[in-house]
């Protein structure tokens, strides 16, 4: 079940929220757990036996390392069991295979390996898990002695499939303590609908333009098509992910919970630095603050700076998927980050902005490429496309036609990439008067009206992170 279905905007959602809100309040951590539960059971009902097990182990990791506070050897031993196990799981369904794959290509082996379906949000939960026990183990947060309260933190429907990764740091608080207003409802609700426009109505509609380019044989793609193409999927993915991000947040806030925000205009970004501090923020925040600053950050010498970037980076494109090409798209960006803290960033500071933004742009887009290609060569050969490496006329019949058609969407897009839609909005909402109000609120319902309008009658309906 994902967000921009009809059967979650109107059966499980509005049925869930009646639940809920009628419950008692001691009772509604016990509700959001029960109702999570059947949200990833619906449609994985045999893999809620891995996320009913991390959500007990780490709670009894919690508690075991709470008991034996002053006996380091014991709570260590804890934590190390906590790592292996969590991430062993992570790696026998998400890796398993490619190791098993690539084990078979270099010794000239035959070892068979097992057709596993990925477990749908695994990425994401046990990211969260591990911040609980390493925060615990750090003394960083309290530990959560009601299963219940934990439970709710591990499997909360909002985030759990596709994140924003949220820390238990993050929640602690209003796992037991948080206030439900109207207010935070109506933003919340507000933001939702938000969120799913950018994912129904921008990225669905760009995302068929990207599908299409796709299925162009490459020797018959012309450069137009296929930078309209590549440009269309960094559209797509942007307002996929962050849409649903926006969801997640949205759903969060109508729960009383404030989740941390996991985008902020990446494509407006003007180094590569800067983007990554825009984009998956909550994933960034993780590797910086589970893996980097342990690891020495920057402070051990320059050389081990880039050692600890290297394996930050490697890390974040594995995370992404168990395919060499999205190890390539991390280290691709471990290169341009490491060139630009040696000298980059000093020679662009005094060059004009826009010279900085193309720069950006164009290591995103071609990033993007890599990413979307599991074969390598295939992504190669359309960047040599790209480049009009390989004689491919530099426009066709074909490219005319998606440049006509979609140059309103394409405007579109880039007006909502920036914040200028955003602060007219919060300019428009301090200068708000009744009247205003109205029409605004139509407006929001008018949005929600559209993209219903869009599930009923559109069969395209992905959603990219799921399959991370």
């Amino acid at each position: 079940m994902v967000f921009s279905s009809l059967i979650f905007l109107f059966v499980f959602l509005p049925i869930t929220l009646l639940i809920y809100y009628i419950s008692p309040r001691p009772i509604r951590n016990l509700v959001l757990f029960i109702v999570s539960l059947i949200f990833y059971a619906w449609g994985e009902p045999i893999y809620i036996l891995i996320m009913l097990f991390s959500t007990f182990f780490d709670y009894f990791n919690g508690l075991f390392m709470d008991k034996y506070r002053d006996n380091k050897k014991i709570t260590n031993l804890v934590l190390i069991n906590s790592l292996v196990v969590n991430l062993g799981i992570l790696c026998f369904f998400k890796y398993y295979g490619f190791i098993i794959t690539n084990i078979n290509n270099f010794f000239s082996l035959n070892l068979k390996t097992l057709d596993l379906p990925l477990p749908l949000g695994i990425s994401f939960y046990t990211f969260q898990t591990l911040s609980y026990t390493i925060d615990v183990y750090l003394d960083k947060v309290p530990v959560q002695k009601n299963i219940i309260s934990f439970g709710t933190y591990v499997t909360m429907f909002p985030q759990l499939v596709a994140g924003p990764i949220v820390r238990y740091s993050d929640v602690a608080w209003e796992i037991d303590n948080r206030k439900e207003s109207l207010g935070l409802f109506g933003e919340g609700a507000e933001l939702f609908v938000i969120g799913l426009s950018k994912k129904v109505l921008l990225a669905n509609s760009i995302g068929a333009l990207w599908k299409s380019v796709k299925a162009i044989p490459i020797e018959n793609v012309s450069i137009l098509s296929a930078w309209l193409g590549i440009i269309a999927f960094t559209f797509q993915i942007y307002f996929d992910f962050s849409g649903y991000s926006d969801m997640a947040i949205g759903l969060g806030k109508m729960f009383g919970f404030n989740f941390m925000k996991n985008f902020d205009y990446p494509y407006i970004s003007k180094s590569v630095t800067e983007f990554w501090r825009r984009w998956h923020i909550s994933l960034g925040t993780w590797f910086k603050e589970y893996v980097y600053i342990p690891l020495g950050g920057n402070r051990l010498g320059r050389l081990k700076q880039y050692r600890n970037l290297f394996i930050v980076w490697f890390l974040t494109g594995l995370w992404h998927g168990a395919n060499w090409n999205f190890i390539l798209w991390g280290l691709y960006y471990f290169v341009f980050l490491v060139i630009e803290k040696t000298y980059l960033n000093k020679w662009l500071k005094d060059k004009p902005k826009f010279i900085s933004h193309i720069y950006t742009l164009l290591v995103v887009i071609i990033g993007w490429v890599f990413f979307e290609f599991e074969n390598i060569s295939e992504g190669m050969k359309f960047i040599q496309t790209m480049f009009g490496i390989g004689g491919n006329p530099v426009y066709d019949g074909t490219a005319l036609y998606y440049l006509y058609t979609n140059w309103i969407l394409f405007v579109v897009l880039a007006i909502c990439s920036t914040p200028l839609l955003k602060k007219r909005v919060h300019k428009l909402k301090e200068d708000i008067n009744t009247k205003e109000s109205i029409v605004y609120s139509l407006i929001i319902l008018l949005l929600l009206f559209l993209c219903t309008a869009y599930l009923v009658n559109e069969s395209y309906n992905p959603f990219l992170y799921f399959r991370f």
